[in-house]
């Protein structure tokens, strides 16, 4: 069975006109309910980690002023969200729903988290609607518990994964790969073990045609353990901060592919949503719910 990590708190109260689309994180499971994709039996709801896994990825400074609300105006104001008790449980919520993922991966060959995908964490701060790097703080917890030796995280969201990348840069265990917008956020970007910068305005062909060039000899290279997909639907071109042109098809065809070859490996593999910022929300849900629906298709 497909199981999906969700929790109410993923839907955050934001100040009225943030541009961050938070009611996505609401109407995809409804949407996934309504629709017949999932049941309820599907959904399984994470609680809090143990902070020993957040501090094997962040610092104890970082992790121990975050849980203090002790962060200064700056470091605030680079998250893009106010600082909260509730923002700091959700974002810890999140890690843990990403962490239970991993071994219910490991058991039914792949698993989902709602919401998560924080790969512009660093390992001392936070940015860009990412304060815990959740994809990261899974995989150090899959290798604490030598459940995994060697991971891949295959990162496709239109933006660089530059906290990853900061995070696992000196750590061969870890072999990060990010295929994002050339032209996006961040403008300074940091070094992965492969990054593939996709030339502004590409639309779906010159897209797939990288994506399908790369992802198979990569698993065949690395031979990992475990994989984490971070599947963004910020590639579309209705997207507000993403500066490709895919189309929902597209993107959808960027999924089965990627499903694809991860079911053909074996490997078992977590799910996390990551960006999309499309104006009309209905896009957003569409675009993330092809991925479930192929997860279905394909795993079960």
């Amino acid at each position: 069975m497909l199981k999906i990590a969700y929790h109410p708190i993923y839907k955050h109260p934001l100040p009225e006109g943030h541009r961050f689309p938070m009611e996505k994180y609401d109407l995809l499971p409804k949407q996934l309910l309504y629709e017949g994709t999932c049941t309820e039996a599907n959904f399984f709801e994470p609680g809090f980690p143990e902070e020993k896994y957040l501090t094997a990825v962040h610092t104890q400074e970082y992790v121990s002023n975050l849980k203090a609300l002790d962060l200064d105006r700056r470091a605030i104001r680079k998250t893009g969200f106010p600082l909260s008790q509730e923002l700091v449980d959700r974002e810890q919520i999140i890690a843990q729903g990403t962490m239970m993922g991993c071994e219910l991966a490991l058991k039914h060959g792949i698993a989902f988290n709602i919401a998560g995908g924080t790969h512009h964490a660093y390992s001392d701060h936070g940015e860009a609607f990412c304060l815990l790097n959740d994809q990261a703080i899974a995989a150090r917890f899959l290798q604490s518990k030598e459940l995994a030796k060697q991971i891949l995280v295959v990162d496709l969201d239109v933006h660089q994964g530059n906290g990853t990348a900061e995070i696992f840069e000196d750590d061969p265990s870890v072999f990060t790969f990010s295929m994002h917008g050339a032209g996006n956020y961040p403008f300074k970007k940091e070094t992965s073990d492969l990054d593939i910068a996709v030339p502004d305005k590409s639309g779906d062909a010159v897209y797939l045609a990288k994506l399908k060039e790369t992802l198979p000899k990569l698993i065949k290279q690395v031979k990992p353990d475990f994989i984490f997909y971070l599947s963004g639907v910020d590639i579309l071109e209705t997207d507000k901060l993403g500066r490709l042109s895919c189309t929902v098809e597209g993107c959808k065809e960027r999924d089965r592919f990627a499903l694809s070859c991860f079911r053909e490996s074996g490997i078992p593999v977590q799910v996390s949503m990551g960006g999309g910022y499309s104006p009309d929300i209905k896009i957003i849900i569409e675009a993330h719910a092809n991925t479930y629906r192929l997860a279905q298709e394909l795993y079960f």
